[in-house]
């Protein structure tokens, strides 16, 4: 096989390859000199790069000549060399100038890369966004440092309330958000806003605080908006950028990403957004008055009426005076239908219409039986009237939210009694093995002693001093039994001290766990109590709106029996005697309707001042159930150590009594250690069945 054939077709792919990239080279690298140099050569195709300090030194010297150079060519900013961190700069210095290529080391997620990741989100996530019309146009002159308004661009006026959030994080924590600004500098803002911190709630926490406003963002069109979560440490959760031409006005939720700009699933924020056009200050009022023409039209008429009342002369003010006041008796003659609403209405001035009918309209037998219609009106106002009894502290404590959280603590204090009567049991069982090995060392070695006499009793036989060797075993059993009862003293000390320990231990977290339980149970009954309270008075509310109209029911049953009963005397009435049985029933339901609000005010204030004394109860019973509780555990605490030593005696004669049965008396020690809390959670079943 040839040489030639061996390379194939290598060579003319290739020159095939070169000739195929100088056809589609659209973009010619070429060193930056000046703007001016690239003004005359007016080579659109040509781009040259910049170092980011370089930039910087052209956009701070020559900004406007900057964004002219970009309407003609393309530009490249890249990081400069000493950022060995890979971190990044703003990449929003250079959209400011209109630099089309601004490169970023995307291994490093900083706020910078989080910002052009939500800069180029848009557009359908393209990667291309098409520059403002004013940095285009060859007409229009921009300075990225401008603090006016720009020619042909509307500022915007930013409103943002933070209302709520929805499952922020799964943690137990505090949550907080900060809001930022990017845009010209003049638009930015750094940390604008931030809310409070929540009480340890990430779930739903709601803040409703106060919008912050940006009155004036000179250029909408490149600034951004960034909305970001933290915890209360500091730490990351989740954010949102969003240019500040995209955002809608209204209520909206907004959904949060994390450092690479993806989706979280969950986290959102529940906001307010308010996108107006900026108005300066001198113009508010006019754009007011555009706005909403009928409001301002209706101002002007109030203040007109009110300088009228000002101006007003004493002989017009008394003559409009008794216009109106006959105009009203007026008013009252023509109404002679009796008609819920306008008699409701019309209680304000009852005090001053009812004297003057009752003198006119009474004929001259009614006052010889004056006292008997009083009594019936009591009677009626009675019958209607339903008293209403705020629920005691006992039949609060008998609500399910409340014997609910009991039968919780109950079961917190039960579980501590096993985890305690384990522990007991483990000390005990360690005790008694401890006692069992010493017990089996000492009949050991006394049992060697025994042997050893009974071997040496048949030489002591032939021994010429045999009193010798018996004192001598005498003295070693003596000395034997003398070490062992002090050994047996200082075990029985050390099992009595660290038992002591132990059962003052359980004695704190009892005390503990119960404190807690009384401060949630008092909190869990107050909140109890205020929920019954609110209940009550939203019922009493509609009680007394059923009672007008029960006695309003009833005044008409009783007017129309009147009306039969005229009739079946005079079979022909007059419209005039008809409208005196009407007026005076008009000003009977009146005075009814007067003295059952009397009632029912005193009924409120009464229902009020027994719920204020509930609460007064509640608060009350919380230090008495703390202070029975230390007398409580000061008197076990008292009782402890002779109790553990009692124990502890009766513990060692009953191991000494049986010690050749090498059993536990585990059973007669929980039963002496585990009284007092086998009697506490008795107690406490007792409370949970009552």
């Amino acid at each position: 096989m040839s040489v030639r054939s061996l390379q194939g077709t290598a060579g003319s792919e290739a020159f095939a390859t070169e000739e195929m990239s100088t056809l589609v080279n659209y973009i010619q690298p070429t060193k930056f000199h000046s703007f001016e140099t690239s003004k005359k050569v007016n080579r659109s195709y040509q781009m040259s790069s910049f170092v980011e300090t370089k930039a910087l030194e052209q956009l701070t010297k020559t900004p406007v000549e900057f964004v002219e150079y970009n309407k003609l060519q393309l530009s490249r900013i890249y990081p400069k060399g000493t950022r060995v961190d890979s971190s990044n700069y703003m990449p929003q210095v250079f959209w400011n100038a209109g630099c089309q290529l601004v490169a970023l080391n995307f291994q490093t997620i900083d706020l910078s890369m989080q910002l052009n990741l939500g800069m180029y989100e848009y557009n359908g996530k393209s990667g291309y966004r098409l520059k403002p019309e004013f940095m285009r146009r060859p007409d229009k002159h921009f300075d990225p440092f401008t603090e006016s308004t720009v020619d042909g661009i509307v500022a915007n006026t930013l409103s943002i309330k933070i209302i709520s959030g929805q499952f922020l994080t799964d943690k137990k924590v505090g949550v907080y958000v900060e809001i930022d600004m990017f845009g010209l500098p003049v638009d930015t803002r750094r940390k604008a806003f931030k809310t409070k911190t929540s009480q340890n709630n990430a779930i739903n926490p709601v803040w409703d605080e106060e919008p912050i406003v940006f009155k004036k963002v000179v250029l909408p069109t490149l600034a951004s908006l960034r909305i970001a979560v933290f915890e209360e440490g500091g730490k990351f959760i989740g954010h949102r950028i969003i240019p500040v031409s995209a955002i809608r006005p209204g209520y909206r939720y907004i959904g949060l990403r994390n450092e690479k700009n993806q989706s979280l699933t969950l986290p959102a924020l529940f906001v307010y957004i308010e996108v107006k056009d900026y108005v300066p200050d001198t113009f508010a009022d006019v754009i007011e008055a555009l706005s909403n023409p009928i409001r301002y039209v209706n101002l002007m008429e109030q203040r007109s009426k009110q300088l009228a009342a000002l101006t007003l002369e004493e002989g017009e003010e008394e003559k409009d005076a008794k216009e109106t006041e006959t105009g009203v008796e007026q008013a009252s003659e023509v109404k002679s239908e009796p008609k819920p609403a306008p008699v409701e209405n019309g209680l304000s001035h009852a005090p001053s219409a009812t004297p003057k009918p009752a003198s006119q309209l009474s004929p001259q037998p009614q006052p010889a039986g004056s006292a008997k219609p009083a009594a019936k009106t009591e009677d009626l106002i009675h019958s209607v009237l339903t008293e209403m009894e705020a629920h005691t502290l006992e039949e609060l404590k008998q609500q399910k939210v409340f014997v609910r959280e009991q039968r919780r603590h109950y079961k917190e204090m039960k579980d501590l009694m096993k985890k305690h009567h384990k522990k007991t049991t483990e000390m005990i069982k360690e005790h008694t093995a401890k006692y069992n090995e010493f017990q089996h060392d000492y009949l050991r070695r006394r049992a060697v002693l025994q042997k050893s006499a009974k071997r040496d009793g048949k030489k002591r036989c032939l021994s010429s001093s045999p009193e010798h060797g018996a004192s001598f075993f005498e003295q070693e059993l003596a000395t034997l039994d003398q070490e062992s009862g002090q050994k047996l003293a200082e075990l029985k000390e050390q099992q009595q001290q660290q038992l002591l320990n132990l059962r003052q231990e359980q004695y704190y977290s009892e005390k503990y766990l119960k404190k807690e339980h009384i401060k949630q149970l008092m909190e869990k009954l107050t909140l109890v109590a205020e929920e019954s309270q609110s209940n009550q008075m939203k019922k009493l509310k509609d009680l007394c709106e059923k009672e007008k109209k029960e006695l309003k029911k009833k005044m008409d049953k009783k007017r129309q029996e009147k009306l039969n009963e005229a009739k079946s005397k005079e079979k022909h009435l007059t419209e005039e005697e008809k409208l005196e049985i009407n007026r005076s029933y008009v000003n009977e339901v009146v005075q009814h309707i007067k003295r059952l609000e009397d009632a029912q005010t005193k009924r409120h204030e009464k229902l009020v001042e027994t719920h204020k004394n509930i609460l007064q109860q509640i608060i009350e019973e919380k230090p008495k159930l703390q202070n029975e509780l230390d007398q409580e555990y000061q008197d076990k605490f008292r009782r402890l150590p002779v109790e553990i030593q009692e124990f502890v005696q009766e513990t060692t004669k009953r191991k000494t009594e049986g010690s050749d049965q090498e059993s536990l008396p585990s059973s007669s020690t929980l039963e002496k250690l585990s009284h007092k809390g086998a009697q506490s959670e008795d107690d406490m079943e007792e409370e949970k069945k009552d």
